[in-house]
């Protein structure tokens, strides 16, 4: 299917006086208003056409919603064009009227997320009907407004407008921009929640038409990677792995399915800079395409051993493991993504120095949500970590946690292997019977737990709930379904009856370049403030060189930052990445850092916060290298103009 490009975008005004003769720089765009580093954008509406001049004759139609660089803007006999270019370099495309075109410059925008488990998202024609019925928190009204909506018989005076379709669309495979003009802060019971005011026009090209042949459930495939803790003390799980996944070949195998669930291994230990023995840090021994044969995946199984001697200490770098089974597989074609952890040793984490990764759970996590992949962890609680136990399984749910479904975290009691076992053995056979019944057509019922085990029962229960939105989501790729493609409306980030349950989230959308930059810069406060731990009024002399070092226009540095007006001393205020951020729902915790405050914290506080930093610049890093994440808006390569829907909390 096609990439799904909705234009969605900002109901801006004009950002720049219309000229009487062409204005713009020879080689660069035009800046947007009050900015020094970005550049004016527009999309082409449908029916656009491009002309060599302004008010010329002979036109070119354009591919609807390509997205271009305004290079200048001229009247002519009253009527306002624009030339326009495909990259931010001096390579110009020709002459569009303004009035084919969409201002498109900030990146905030809506993703909605999955409506399985909660209400489908109310568009209303006006904040003050949205604000009051939240204010209230009128159910009975909430329940008329919802079942009309729903059902498609809203009244003419009816302050709704549209409603969220009630298929999946994925932002991540089939792109859309829901772009956000105007955010405000309410509450919703105790919950806050944002008020979002958003514009769109409509895509009539390929409306819900699918562009390839039918889905076909037959066609539904899961790819399973374990990801295995292969030091010394895991040599019985190992074997028991290994023989949960003989058991579920067979039983593909005899429903004639083999292929339909694709297994991968990857093993993991420690730093081996810290101890040699281990041999390796992560090593796949069977990809994806290679577990797709039954016989080939347990030969290359055997040869996974557990190492002859210990690692450093209990921690291991589990996060490495994980993030290569992420990184490493072709997820391609599996519609069902499962990473399964186990392990009996807590991860270094992005404040562990013999961490490789410098992930954290939460941006690890987000890295393998960004490719579609839920993580479970089975924990073995063994006797010798028990001091750790509860510290381990915090991060570890943490990392599990998958959006409205809850963690798919399972800690396994002394580590027991026949418990171990007993655990995996219903966890993949239930993922494979969801394949089975998908494959089939059938219908998927809820697990009936075979034990009193309350953990394994809610485990159950949700890997029943995601197998079921998975599942939906891949039917409804050949439904065709859209975002509401015509609105002017406001809408609510919450579930209305469920508070505390979001319905959406807000993301910003940044360009491969301005990803790398964001990263380069926050490296380097990173840098300057590992440094001031020792000294921190050098930090703070460091800092200001440092800003006016990044600064495209260092003579404004004493204009708008607090170092020289005495207004402030943000990191913010110096001049790092303020255009950006500013404007955004967020106050980011390292953009919002006073000076002052870094001076009274301690050591500690200082050590905790810096490392918080450094797992986002890890984050950053990883992104920018996920190659096929990037969306080029004018269907051309990934090139540096090409964006990523970030979510606002990754911010910094």
């Amino acid at each position: 299917m096609k990439k799904l490009l909705m234009a969605l975008m900002l109901g801006m005004t004009p950002l720049l006086a219309i000229c009487a003769e062409p204005a713009g720089s020879a080689d660069k765009p035009l800046l947007m208003a009050g900015k020094h580093e970005l550049y004016q954008r527009v999309l082409a509406v449908p029916g656009a056409r491009m002309f060599k001049g302004a008010g010329g004759k002979g036109s070119t139609e354009v591919t609807p919603f390509t997205a271009f660089y305004v290079y200048a803007r001229f009247t002519l006999d009253g009527k306002q064009w624009l030339e326009v270019g495909t990259d931010r370099h001096g390579t110009r495309a020709g002459w569009l009227p303004l009035a084919s075109t969409l201002e498109w410059n900030h990146g905030l925008t809506a993703a909605f997320r999955d409506p399985v488990g909660h209400d489908r998202v109310l568009l209303f024609k006006d904040k003050e009907s949205l604000r009051e019925l939240a204010r209230e928190q009128d159910l009975a009204a909430y329940d008329q407004l919802y079942q009309e909506a729903e059902q498609g018989i809203s009244s003419a005076d009816s302050p709704v407008i549209a409603i969220q379709p009630p298929g999946y669309i994925d932002i991540r495979e089939d792109f859309y921009l829901v772009p956000i003009r105007q955010h405000e802060d309410v509450y919703l019971g105790s919950e806050q929640a944002r008020l979002l005011q958003v514009s769109s026009v409509p895509l009539d090209r390929e409306q819900g038409v699918p562009d390839d042949k039918p889905v076909e459930s037959k066609d539904y495939t899961a790819g399973l990677v374990f990801v295995i803790d292969s030091t010394l003390s895991m040599d019985p799980h190992i074997d028991r792995t290994r023989e949960a996944v003989e058991r579920i070949y067979k039983t593909l195998g005899n429903e004639k399915l083999l292929g339909n669930v694709n297994f991968g291994l990857v093993a993991f230990r420690d730093n081996v800079a810290s101890a040699p023995q281990l041999d390796y840090l992560a090593r796949t021994y069977v990809n994806l395409e290679q577990g797709g044969n039954g016989a080939d995946f347990l030969s290359r199984v055997k040869s996974l051993k557990a190492a002859t001697t210990s690692s450093r200490d209990f921690n291991e770098d589990a996060y490495a493991g994980v993030k290569q089974a992420i990184e490493s597989m072709n997820w391609t074609g599996h519609e069902a993504r499962y990473v399964v952890l186990v392990t009996d040793a807590g991860a270094r984490g992005a404040d562990d120095p013999l961490s490789s990764t410098g992930l954290g759970s939460a941006s690890l996590r987000q890295l393998a949500q960004d490719k579609g992949v839920a993580i479970f962890v089975l924990h073995l609680l063994t006797p010798a970590t028990m001091a750790d136990h509860a510290r381990d399984a915090e991060q570890y749910r943490e990392l599990a946690d998958f959006p409205d479904i809850g963690s798919l975290y399972y800690g396994v009691p002394t580590g027991d292997v026949e418990e171990f076992g007993k655990v995996l053995d219903a966890l993949a056979g239930q993922i494979t019977e969801q394949v089975r019944v998908a494959a089939t057509d059938g219908e998927l019922a809820m697990p009936v737990p075979t034990s009193d085990d309350v953990q394994l029962a809610n485990l159950q229960s949700r890997v029943a709930k995601l197998g079921h939105a998975l599942r939906m989501r891949y039917l409804q790729k050949a439904e065709g379904d859209q975002v509401p493609s015509v609105f002017d409306a406001w809408m609510l980030d919450r579930d209305f009856r469920d508070p505390e349950r979001q319905t959406l989230d807000v993301r910003v959308l940044l360009t491969r370049d301005q990803l790398s930059e964001l990263h380069d810069i926050l490296k380097q406060v990173l840098d300057k403030a590992e440094e001031g731990l020792l000294s921190p009024q050098n930090f703070l002399n460091e800092l200001k060189s440092l800003a006016a070092t990044v600064s495209r226009s260092p003579e404004q540095l004493g204009t708008t930052t607090a170092t020289t007006a005495g207004k402030g001393n943000s990191l913010a205020d110096l001049g790092f990445m303020r255009e950006y951020i500013e404007d955004l729902p967020y106050t980011g915790e390292v953009m919002g850092l006073s000076l002052d405050d870094w001076q009274s914290w301690s050591t500690l506080r200082q050590v905790a916060f810096l490392n918080r930093m450094e797992e986002k610049v890890s984050y950053y890093r990883a992104l920018h290298d996920h190659i096929d994440l990037w969306v080029s808006l004018d269907d051309g390569p990934v090139s540096g103009d090409s964006v990523y829907p970030i979510p606002l909390e990754m911010l910094p």
